[in-house]
């Protein structure tokens, strides 16, 4: 599974969530690979800053954002999770997911192209974000 690169917007993405994605990543089940790959290319080319550095209106690990699919232009709520909280995560929405990834490190008013299973492309636009654990002062979450 390729992601289309052309044209995609910067992102940024904290030095602790980096660290446990590759953690993460590291441990993945097999079948988990393409998505694994997709969040590789994602993170390589991420600006990464300290998470009291980061930008509020960047989506980060564990924030609750708002997005649009931009086919369909339905808007979706979600908090953006590792896999392992997907569960008790009311609207989770695991990192590993293609939609996850796309949305992680996007700036509020981004889109971004991305490509899911079967080869369809879809395009996301975050529209805003309702909490971010960076700007709240929780650096550990």
């Amino acid at each position: 599974m390729s992601t289309v690169n052309s044209q995609r917007p910067s992102i940024t993405v904290s030095t602790l969530d980096v660290e446990r994605l590759e953690s993460l990543m590291a441990q993945a089940p097999r079948a988990a690979l393409p998505y694994v790959e997709a969040l590789e290319t994602e993170l390589a080319r991420a600006s990464v800053v300290d998470p009291e550095q980061m930008p509020a209106d960047i989506a980060t690990m564990n924030s609750v954002v708002r997005y649009r699919d931009l086919a369909t232009q339905q808007a979706h709520r979600v908090t953006l999770v590792y896999p392992q909280h997907l569960a008790s995560t009311e609207n989770g929405l695991s990192v590993l997911a293609p939609v996850g990834s796309a949305l992680l490190g996007l700036r509020v008013g981004q889109s971004i192209h991305w490509q899911v299973p079967g080869g369809r492309l879809i395009e996301l636009e975050l529209l805003g974000i309702d909490y971010q654990p960076e700007a709240a002062g929780d650096y550990h979450r």
